[in-house]
């Protein structure tokens, strides 16, 4: 089922008061309500919810607290969707809450039942408005204001288009309000063109992305041979014609070579909270083999991390990183067992397994 999937971030529901901006989620509903009505299946994925929550509790900057950001997405996740519902129903148009984590997308029987779910709801003719479970996440609450999740959901859905709306009208070569001589950037053919511009992270006070995230975005959902749209949410004829597959904002072509979705999540988005130095002989098995990375291989541990935290991977003597990867280990038993074979790690750590990151859970640099 062939679907179109749009994102709006922080900046556009929200002004930098945490007023939700009914003025600009009027348009957009308008679009929606039209290509709904043309026969389309569309779905809304949005930010929102700390920025409101942060309103409603007279709170005047983000907050940095774990708990307090979910304690202030619980109390706007609610609010916010009660907007959405109005002004769709106000259009004719069904729609549902549907709430998401990254475990959702990553566990496949989780993958499987959202899928299912989504179907569903769009065979059912309503629109689901999805946002993260920020109230449950931990690390993905700043993985870059619901872009991942986006191009997560449009991916899922197999979606003919992902528009991702921004206060800026698209990618500029530099960031534009620092930099006077920026341009902008109508089309991406390769994700190489990239290497060349200047992208920076959010400045602003309410969310956690910025034009990184989405580019990023857009490389995830490209390489899935999905087209995507960067464009402005406050000019109102930009998502219409985004969804129209006009010339406008900042094309993203399908890539011609398709790269997993969750390596690009873990080679731009999943921080890292420590590094691994490894022997060379564990830099070419790495490398050249596509291996993986096995505790005898590791010369060093550097930082305090868990199991399932994603770590750097350092040659021997320096130079560039060879890669990042998610390990099975924390810091503190690494150490332990590091240049050690898989028999003496299982006298030392009984029913361990028997690679420090498995080569589906690691990227080169």
């Amino acid at each position: 089922m062939a679907s179109l999937v749009v994102k709006l971030g922080s900046s556009i529901v929200a002004d930098p008061t945490g007023e939700v901006r009914e003025e600009v989620l009027a348009p957009i509903c308008d679009a929606v309500a039209a290509r709904h009505a043309a026969g389309d299946s569309v779905v809304l994925v949005t930010s929102g919810a700390i920025a409101r929550g942060m309103r409603l509790m007279g709170l005047s900057a983000r907050p940095a607290a774990m708990d307090e950001l979910q304690a202030a997405s619980a109390v706007g996740q609610g609010k916010l969707y009660r907007h959405y519902d109005e002004l769709l129903a106000a259009r004719g148009v069904a729609s549902a809450q549907v709430l998401l984590t990254f475990f959702d997308m990553s566990a496949r029987t989780h993958y499987l039942n959202a899928r299912h779910t989504l179907r569903k709801l769009l065979d059912w003719r309503v629109v689901p408005v999805i946002n993260e479970n920020d109230t449950t996440t931990t690390d993905e609450i700043s993985f870059g204001d619901n872009d991942f999740l986006a191009a997560q959901v449009a991916i899922l859905l197999g979606a003919k288009r992902l528009v991702l709306l921004t206060s800026t009208d698209g990618l500029y070569t530099a960031d534009p309000t620092l930099d006077p001589t920026a341009r902008p950037v109508a089309e991406i053919f390769d994700v190489a063109e990239l290497d060349a511009l200047d992208i920076g992270f959010s400045s602003s006070p309410l969310g956690s992305g910025g034009m990184r995230s989405k580019v990023v975005a857009a490389e995830m959902a490209t390489a899935a041979g999905i087209p995507v749209t960067v464009t402005s949410g406050l000019e109102p004829t930009a998502v219409a014609r985004a969804l129209d597959g006009e010339a406008v904002g900042t094309r993203f072509h399908p890539q011609a070579g398709r790269v997993s979705s969750f390596r690009l999540w873990l080679r731009y988005a999943k921080p890292t909270h420590g590094a691994l130095t490894v022997d060379a002989g564990a830099e070419r098995a790495l490398r050249e083999r596509g291996a993986s990375l096995l505790p005898v291989g590791i010369a060093a541990v550097e930082g305090d991390f868990t199991a399932g935290d994603a770590v750097e991977v350092r040659p021997h003597g320096g130079g560039r990183p060879i890669g990042k990867g998610i390990v099975n280990y924390s810091a503190g038993e690494l150490r332990r067992i590091r240049g050690m074979n898989s028999e003496a790690i299982q006298q030392t750590l009984p029913r361990a397994a028997e690679e420090a990151i498995h080569r589906d859970y690691f990227v080169l640099d």
